[in-house]
């Protein structure tokens, strides 16, 4: 069975519009919402921009079946015990509807302006490998003790444990064979391919299914995810202008708009979103093209997602 959810970055968006999209897609049936982590927009700093984690809390707290993650967190914002307890606190108040998503940090210039530490992409892929090591203890044992290159952690309790078993689902995104990948291997219960490598899916799905081959681990036991701008047309007559628009805001190549193929009306998305099963991609998060209107998450749920 595939899970769809809808990505909303919070630029520009005050609480109440956010509230409102998580409400209609709780009450639509689609089951997820997530949230972006930076400091301000990457490119917008005079827009508004929520912080991740407690516009996540707050909306978790007024809803009750939708669940709530982001892509992704930042590794290099919080300590990972701290974030642990974060999530495991959270998780507890939701009811068991948060999803981690964490990645090694994407926007090296934001870390610079506030005095926080970058390096090279293999020192955070280090630093995120360490974090994602206390994670998987803070979450089975209820106590980490870790020493790290990076982090050190001696004997620290973190309890409660979280309400889902075994754990939140962590969720790496990347598609890095040398870094990245290893890491969801290793760790992930979900691997996310960001909208800028839509082109390469069959060849990092089958990179990443002989890293687990090499560890031991069964590659089924990973849900394959995605990340793709959805350009959705109620009609033919309809769809050149949906597609303009959807080019304006998202026509750069680190969309990955013709890469995803997920421009079109609704039989032509479900068609489409039937070649990503078929591929092994069993959770789909969507950008829609205009920023999620109550028109688009209608014809979202009713004649797409009913139809998958």
């Amino acid at each position: 069975m595939t899970h769809f959810g809808v990505y909303v970055p919070q630029i520009g968006f005050g609480y109440d519009d956010l509230l409102h999209r998580a409400r209609r897609c709780e009450e639509l049936g689609i089951e997820s919402l997530w949230l972006y982590d930076h400091l301000w927009g990457p490119g917008l700093p005079q827009q508004p921009s929520l912080e991740a984690w407690t516009v996540a809390t707050a909306l978790l707290a007024n809803t009750e079946r939708l669940r709530v993650g982001h892509l992704v967190l930042c590794n290099q914002f919080r300590h990972p015990l701290l974030l642990a307890k974060m999530a495991a606190t959270l998780d507890v108040v939701s009811a068991g509807r948060l999803d981690l998503g964490i990645g090694s940090g994407s926007i090296e210039e934001e870390h610079h302006q506030v005095g926080l530490e970058w390096g090279s992409f293999a020192e955070r892929s280090a630093r995120l490998g360490e974090s994602l090591q206390i994670l998987h203890q803070a979450f089975g044992d209820g106590v980490v003790d870790f020493e790290g290159e990076h982090y050190s952690v001696r004997e620290a309790p973190t309890i409660p444990l979280p309400v889902q078993s075994p754990r939140p689902p962590i969720i790496v995104g990347g598609v890095g064979e040398r870094y990245t990948l290893p890491l969801v291997a290793r760790y992930a219960d979900v691997w996310n391919v960001p909208t800028y490598a839509l082109g390469e899916l069959e060849q990092k799905a089958d990179v990443l299914r002989r890293l687990c081959d090499e560890i031991g681990r069964d590659p089924a036991t990973i849900t394959f995810s995605l990340e793709a701008v959805l350009a959705l047309a109620p009609d033919e007559a309809s769809l050149p202008d949906v597609r303009r628009l959807a080019e304006r805001r998202f026509g750069s190549p680190g969309f990955g708009l013709r890469e995803g193929g997920l421009v079109g009306t609704p039989s032509q998305i479900v068609d489409r979103l039937h070649q990503l099963e078929a591929l092994g991609f069993a959770h789909i998060v969507f950008f829609l093209h205009d920023r999620a209107s109550d028109e688009t998450l209608e014809l979202l749920a009713g004649e797409v997602l009913a139809a998958v």
